[in-house]
């Protein structure tokens, strides 16, 4: 068996699992159901949007140099001649002195170049419109091609599809889209003395948190998540187990058992099985060391520690990056306090934000290590580098979102 805790970096630990994280399908979902998908390829514009030169106002579709000079003291004089129609070409020219009724969104006639908003118009008689404001070439009206022009890249692969893409996909007709098959991912919680949510632990015992915050957080990614009963510290079982999960997942994800103790079989478990490969077994990382990583054939298992803390926060830093790397989100902030870290580990500190008189600034939540209503209270994260010996007090940071 690989020597236990033989420590790897982080970064090291980080490409091992993009390595060896299984390849994503694509598959094409008709545009109603890409909400919270992952695009799985660039996308181009097919046309121009818009497609005609179109008025941003109600007003008067007019050449703007028949409109210089004028004000409410010495309106301008303009033709009215005709009216743009919602949905329909304009198929008459707008000459000299010449002017059109159009409406938002209608389509430019030719010979106009710019719109009067009309609250700056008087209809003086059936023939006859005064403008009391000039208007510049351009203004108050959308080119062709000007919000979209036809082949450029409107999204890139891996951007994650929302309300607002939904609405600019729809807009240029395109439908259905590629996007990826989400990760099917099993969460696989071992221990003797975890017990269920609902029973009442006795001296010693504690609850299965980890299947429900891992579950959660998989969900936030995207994937499609399969919660497995508990496991005692047994090999067989947790063999049986192991081999039902990787069948019917892409990923397994495990909790508890990866430090060093007599009853723990998680590393034997995982070795057990055909073509499998310690990738490593302990990272140099606070908190979350014991973290395993394991390649099955195609498969891969995480073990992670079993304190829901460690867990929680070894998932955020090394899972989600790969699950969805689109989902992390950064913010700029000020640390308040002094933070010491220990140089050669990273340090991953949660905390809490708070508004400054002068932007975000990141509140270090440093109890005891491992309490669980610290990290309920945290916002996010702070990345320490293991080259650094800590933050101090008054330095900008980057917090990574929970």
């Amino acid at each position: 068996m690989p020597e236990f805790l033989k420590v790897l970096p982080y970064q090291n630990a980080l490409q091992l699992i993009v390595d060896n994280f299984p390849l994503r399908e694509i598959e094409y979902l008709p545009l109603l159901n890409c909400n919270h998908r992952i695009l799985a390829m660039d996308l181009a514009s097919p046309e121009d949007m818009p497609a005609f030169a179109r008025s941003t106002v109600d007003g008067y579709a007019v050449r703007a140099e028949d409109t210089f000079g004028s004000s409410e003291s010495l309106p301008g004089m303009l033709n009215y001649i005709n009216k743009v129609r919602m949905g329909e070409e304009a198929l008459f020219n707008i000459g000299t002195s010449q002017c059109a009724w159009i409406p938002t969104g209608g389509m430019l006639p030719p010979g106009s170049n710019a719109v009067v908003m009309v609250e700056y118009t008087e209809k003086l008689s059936q023939d006859t419109i005064l403008v009391s404001r000039p208007v510049a070439p351009g203004e108050n009206l959308m080119q062709k091609g000007e919000d979209v022009s036809q082949a450029d890249i409107i999204f890139r692969s891996g951007k994650i599809i929302k309300a607002q893409e939904i609405g600019l996909l729809a807009s240029l007709g395109i439908d259905p889209v590629p996007v990826f098959k989400p990760y099917h991912i099993g969460i696989l919680s071992t221990g003797d003395e975890i017990i269920p949510l609902e029973q009442t632990p006795a001296v010693g015992q504690v609850r299965d948190v980890n299947s429900y915050s891992l579950a959660a957080a998989l969900e936030s990614c995207g994937a499609v998540v399969r919660r497995y009963p508990l496991v005692e510290d047994n090999f067989k079982s947790l063999q049986t187990a192991v081999d039902k999960a990787l069948k019917e997942n892409d990923v397994l994800i495990m909790s508890g058992g990866s430090s060093v103790g007599i009853a723990d079989y998680s590393v034997e478990v995982m070795l057990s099985f055909p073509d499998s490969e310690m990738l490593f077994h302990g990272i140099a990382v606070k908190p979350g060391k014991p973290t395993i990583g394991v390649r099955v054939g195609k498969k891969l298992i995480i073990g992670l520690p079993g304190h829901p803390v460690s867990a929680l926060m070894v998932f955020y830093i090394l899972c989600a990056p790969v699950i969805s790397p689109a989902s992390v989100r950064q913010l700029a902030a000020t640390i308040n306090v002094n933070v010491a870290s220990q140089p050669g580990r990273d340090d991953f500190i949660p905390v809490r934000l708070l508004e400054g008189n002068t932007g975000w600034l990141a509140q270090p939540l440093l109890g005891k290590s491992g309490l669980m209503s610290i990290i309920a209270q945290a916002d996010g994260y702070v990345h320490i580098l293991y080259q650094q010996q800590g933050i101090k007090a008054g330095e900008l940071v980057n917090v990574n979102l929970f």
